[in-house]
């Protein structure tokens, strides 16, 4: 338990984190059980570790946290460590890739049921359906979702201030107030290409090369995270990651899954699946028209957010492309995006339309009173016609 209790105080005393990420303000940090699930690199670990920094004094031995790669857990179960550490005082625990633990969940059950003075706050990959595929844990356990940098913390962090977040219904209501009030300190569109290329995920703060890292960070999902937690043989490994390389290179468009099975050498179904385990680790996004959702085909497949495109193929990429891919990875964490594949819209909360476009061609566009336009290569806008920079201040 001392070596435990030294990595923790040496971890959090070299634990920085410049920009306060919003999700630690959502939680109700008095549940007992709490699980946030991201994807690799996208800073839970950070989190875990700011939370006791904030919380507690490094020495106070009411808090704790270990990770799951310890090999000291392959010989002991979190319940066991847990009880120890309950009856020494300890009352929050803080546990980093919990699913490392094969009965993880049944252990975390345990625990709950055993100290009811003990919180655990754990951290897992994307991957995980918490309640869905662990129904030991109905009704005991508060999820969140963990989301990379919006151009709002990336633009706060380089620059050194403090931007708000708006909702939605504010950006589209008063959106020239709120332009004047940013653009007075800063001029966005000096960061946004920054942000597109490099901003998403925080580990672009060290001095390594992004996008290598960034591919080690895809390398790990598909590797560990959606095999292991989807229990799925090793065999089938390059089937997922040519599967992911063909919709990342054929760019945002409605997906042939006749075809991609043709390619990976399997039937039509395990592409679907294949395709949602991509999603769910946040890899991919799935659009669907209004009313429509898996397991039928989408209307369009997307990367995740535009860092993914720069890193997987960067000669293909096209501007409309990645400004859509902003767009949805923007507005995914609060709100629905359908579109229909024929479309040049997007559907936002089932009436909302928005059309993404070019600044420099907006004059060939046709107005229409109904739609919202989203506008790149600019940083002015009206209430119908906003800069898309300003969705990035969503969260």
């Amino acid at each position: 338990m001392e070596a435990f209790f030294r990595t923790h105080a040496y971890l959090v005393e070299h634990t920085n984190a410049p920009v306060h990420r919003m999700l630690m303000d959502e939680i109700d940090w008095n549940d007992r059980m709490i699980g946030i699930k991201g994807t690799r690199g996208i800073g839970k670990t950070t989190f875990l570790l700011q939370y006791a920094k904030e919380n507690f004094d490094i020495n106070d031995r009411r808090c704790l946290y270990v990770n799951m790669n310890n090999f000291y857990f392959q010989g002991r179960g979190i319940s066991d460590f847990a009880r120890d550490f309950y009856h020494n005082g300890g009352r929050v625990l803080l546990i980093d890739q919990v699913f490392k633990e094969p009965n993880w969940s049944k252990e975390l059950r345990e625990c709950y049921d055993k100290y009811p003075g003990l919180k655990i706050v754990f951290t897992g990959s994307s991957v995980m359906r918490l309640k869905e595929e662990n129904p030991e844990l109905n009704g005991i356990v508060k999820s969140y979702n963990l989301r990379g940098f919006s151009f709002r913390e990336y633009l706060n962090l380089k620059t050194g201030k403090k931007f708000k977040i708006y909702t939605l219904d504010e950006i589209l209501n008063n959106s020239v107030h709120i332009l004047k009030e940013i653009i007075s300190q800063v001029s966005p569109q000096k960061y946004f290409a920054e942000y597109i290329h490099h901003g998403f995920y925080p580990f672009f703060q060290e001095h390594r090369n992004y996008s290598e890292n960034l591919l080690k960070t895809m390398n790990m999902v598909t590797e560990v995270d959606i095999l292991l937690i989807k229990r799925i043989e090793l065999k089938y490994l390059n089937k997922i990651k040519k599967l992911f390389y063909l919709l990342a290179v054929d760019g945002p468009k409605a997906p042939n899954i006749s075809q991609l099975a043709h390619e990976i050498k399997t039937s039509r179904a395990t592409v679907m699946n294949y395709i949602k385990y991509l999603s769910d680790a946040r890899l991919i996004n799935m659009i669907y028209p209004v009313g429509l959702d898996f397991p039928k085909k989408p209307s369009k497949i997307m990367m995740h957010n535009s860092n993914l495109m720069f890193a997987i193929y960067p000669i293909r990429i096209e501007e409309q492309d990645i400004m859509e891919t902003f767009f949805v990875n923007s507005l995914w964490k609060d709100h629905k995006i359908n579109q229909n594949g024929r479309d040049n819209h997007y559907i936002v909360d089932g009436t909302l339309k928005f059309r993404i476009c070019d600044s420099n061609d907006f004059h060939r566009i046709r107005i229409s009173p109904d739609t919202v336009y989203a506008k790149y290569n600019t940083e002015i806008g009206s209430n119908k016609q906003i800069p898309i920079w300003l969705l990035g201040f969503l969260y």
